[in-house]
């Protein structure tokens, strides 16, 4: 009984410690949720599963935990990566390291804080009520786990989104505490590094209505010059490998680039083009052809891959595939996802500049978006031009940060089509969404207030964790 009996790591140093934490990220993609918003239709011509005609359709339940792009891989994916993060916290104290290694050691730590905050984080926004200032975040949230499972067959109960909100926010501060740039120079950006952590700071504030703090995390990043953040879409380098499909989405997704934060390898199927659901043509045109410039071109439109018989998909994936061993042609689908970019946290610091009545200084940050996405003679953002856009220039109903926010809205959904951000939008917000089926009829709808846009929790961790369901 003194041999492990398995082939567990033993973690008795900082760099075994270091190593675990690369699995504290979790590896399912929640772009799936685009499947649910308004973006994506009914697509004829490409394999669609029992899963993705119930999350058309905003359908419970969604329980097998190994099947890809599904809410319950994503409960038990994360979960599994949160608890990576635990077994670091757990021992690293204990560590007995040098003097010269006490900073290494407090840098692990912070990866650990952030990736563990990060992970729950993503979970209460999925499978619980959003955060506001009516609700207060009173309702049902999601198991926050600090330590590693120890026992069989655990049971867990549902603290408030409040509460939920407070430990992420605890772990984030501490996080940000603690971290230290320097050991993770070379890492490719697909650990917590500084920027990264400010992205993240600014998104979870902006989702708990905190529009000071927001701006505060948002504004240490992007400073005086944005522009820095926000990658260019109209330079030759971007128009050049437009026409290379491999190509592009390796530009798109490079470490290099400035304006992405935090990488993350996502196993997902969403990248391939002969799988569930794309954008109707019509409505990918209309969508980047609705902006307030005379005879510009949204360069976010191009490239774009033909999905099905009916449908468009923009290309921001390489579609990438690790064999399982050397001669096999079976293995793992996987794309290199954006956690994290400039461009959101631009779009926070509009939102909240919105929130905190700086309307100059919103107008100024969507102008940066602007000359970064439309090529044309004249790409100059005003209020007036705004309110002309939005038919509303002698319509008192409308304010001034009414016409504000849809315009900011708009750039939201454009700007991360594809790419899962645009259903925290449709719950923030309340926006009400159709779905159309292969004949073209309304099949389904989900209304402003609609119960279901807060996911059910997985069968088993509600029948083997005790967890209560939420609301149908």
């Amino acid at each position: 009984m003194e041999e492990v009996p398995d082939d567990r790591v033993s973690l008795d140093d900082l760099d075994k410690a270091s190593q675990l934490l690369t699995n504290a990220y979790s590896d399912a993609s929640y772009a799936f949720t685009d499947w649910m918003s308004d973006d994506f239709t009914y697509t004829v011509g490409t394999t669609l599963r029992p899963s993705h005609e119930q999350l058309y359709v905003w359908s419970d339940p969604f329980d097998d935990p190994n099947e890809q792009d599904t809410p319950a891989f994503f409960w038990y994916q994360t979960y599994t990566a949160i608890s990576h993060a635990n077994e670091v916290l757990q021992i690293i104290d204990q560590l007995d390291v040098d003097d010269e290694d006490k900073e290494r050691r407090d840098a692990i730590k912070s990866e650990a804080f952030l990736a563990r905050a990060y992970g729950h984080f993503m979970l209460v926004n999925l499978f619980s009520e959003e955060y506001n200032l009516v609700n207060r975040g009173s309702g049902p949230g999601i198991p926050y786990i600090e330590v590693p499972e120890t026992e069989f067959l655990v049971e867990y109960v549902r603290p408030s989104v409040s509460k939920v909100y407070e430990e992420i926010e605890d772990d984030l501060r501490l996080g940000l505490e603690l971290l230290d740039d320097t050991y993770f120079a070379n890492s490719g950006k697909y650990h917590f590094n500084r920027n990264a952590a400010l992205a993240f700071a600014s998104r979870f504030y902006l989702y708990k209505a905190d529009f000071i703090r927001s701006l505060q995390y948002s504004n240490e990043l992007l400073g005086s010059n944005p522009e820095a953040f926000v990658r260019d879409m109209t330079s030759v380098e971007f128009k050049s490998a437009e026409s290379s499909i491999t190509g592009f989405p390796q530009l798109y997704a490079s470490p290099d680039l400035p304006s992405n934060l935090l990488l993350m390898r996502k196993v997902s199927l969403m990248q391939r083009t002969d799988f569930a659901f794309g954008v109707d043509r019509n409505d990918y045109s209309s969508l980047f052809g609705t902006h307030p410039f005379d005879e510009a071109t949204d360069e976010r439109e191009n490239p774009a891959f033909v999905k099905g018989q009916n449908t468009l998909f923009p290309v921001r994936y390489e579609s990438l595939f690790e064999r399982s061993s050397i001669n096999s042609n079976v293995g793992t689908p996987y794309h290199i996802a954006q956690a994290f970019r400039g461009e959101e946290v631009l779009l926070n610091r509009v939102e909240a500049n919105l929130y905190s009545n700086n309307l100059d200084e919103a107008i100024a940050d969507l102008q940066v978006l602007a000359q970064r996405r439309y090529t044309g003679e004249d790409i100059t953002l005003t209020m007036a031009s705004l309110r002309t856009f939005f038919g509303a220039d002698s319509d008192p109903d409308f304010s001034d940060q009414d016409i504000i926010l849809n315009y900011l809205l708009l750039e939201r959904r454009k700007e991360f089509l594809s790419q899962g951000l645009r259903w925290f939008d449709i719950k923030r917000y309340g926006i009400a969404v159709t779905h159309e089926g292969p004949g073209g009829g309304v099949i389904a709808t989900l209304a402003r207030d609609d119960k279901r846009k807060v996911l059910q929790i997985p069968t088993s961790a509600i029948e083997v964790g005790g967890l209560e369901p939420n609301e149908r």
